[in-house]
């Protein structure tokens, strides 16, 4: 694969210019990652009634930061010009109603994934031995953890069926780590939704257009009819995970911490990655179900 020049300074670019262009956006920097790269998130409208929208889990699932962009650029036009979509006018619904968004979670292995062992730093040679010196199928952070994997939920019995699978140590993908929460990157995440009362979170991941939307036996109220709306609006089907993609990922977590609605929307289809020439035919699928789930 071709490497992706630039990569981080086009997400770094396209923030500056949202930012820019649109005062009542607020950015923060909400963490750094293992190689102190910026966890960045822009928040826009009111801190009640706010939803999380999070992207870039995993290296190589980079095109989700920028599908979260792309969406928030034009949210950010339409607010400016009162549009109303759905027969809201906008600007007057984030009086009431907040959005807050978390482009790329893990800026390290994004580069990893799109330019090699190098733009991992002092944990170069780790990266080197656990790729075989080929990242583009890198998911985890610079670290070998897979975020998804390391959150506080059901982690123990995630981290022993990782071993039983020979997964005992960090690896491109499904390593949880020694402990739960152990990244700076997941600490970053949970110490943010522990400031906010959100009243959903969806993880964007890619791909299978696919949304997984309850834990186990676990569905919080709105759950189930959140759920269903977004899949009539976008097309995709629900799905329940198996195996080793059940627990110790953020929509679990978040729903046991908060018992609340979270989901894990699986963005286009294809072979990861996927590449920037999907980006518009994958916003115009999801566009109307991220409208509902930031407006309604």
């Amino acid at each position: 694969m071709s490497k992706l020049i630039f990569l981080e300074s086009i997400r770094k670019k396209l923030i500056e210019e949202i930012i820019s262009d649109y005062d009542f956006v607020k950015h923060i920097v909400i963490g750094k990652s293992l190689c102190s790269r910026n966890i960045d998130c822009l928040q826009i409208g009111t801190n009640k009634n706010m939803v999380l929208w999070v992207g870039a889990f995993h290296g190589m699932e980079w095109l989700t930061s920028f599908l979260l962009l792309k969406f928030l650029k034009n949210f950010c036009f339409n607010i400016e010009y009162s549009k109303e979509i759905f027969g809201i006018n906008i600007k007057n619904r984030i009086n009431e109603k907040g959005l807050c968004v978390v482009p790329c979670l893990n800026p390290d292995g994004v580069e990893i994934s799109t330019q090699g062992c190098e733009s991992a730093g002092e944990y170069k040679e780790s990266v080197v031995a656990n790729s075989k010196g080929n990242t583009s199928d890198w998911q985890a952070n610079a670290r070998g953890i897979d975020l998804n994997h390391n959150y506080n939920a059901d982690w123990l019995e995630l981290h022993l069926l990782e071993a039983e699978n020979g997964i005992t140590g960090p690896s491109k993908t499904r390593y949880g780590g020694e402990l739960p929460e152990s990244e700076p990157e997941t600490i970053s995440l949970v110490n943010l939704c522990k400031i906010y009362n959100f009243e959903h979170a969806i993880a964007f991941h890619s791909q299978g257009e696919e949304i997984y939307w309850k834990y186990g036996n676990k569905i919080p109220e709105k759950s189930e009819i959140l759920a269903r709306i977004f899949a009539l609006s976008s097309g995709y089907k629900l799905s329940e995970p198996e195996g080793l993609a059940v627990g110790g990922g953020f929509k679990d977590w978040f729903i046991l911490e908060f018992n609340k609605p979270a989901f894990t929307l699986e963005i286009g289809k294809g072979k990861n990655p996927l590449m920037f020439s999907q980006l518009d035919s994958i916003y115009k699928k999801v566009e109307n179900m991220m409208y509902i789930s930031a407006l309604i």
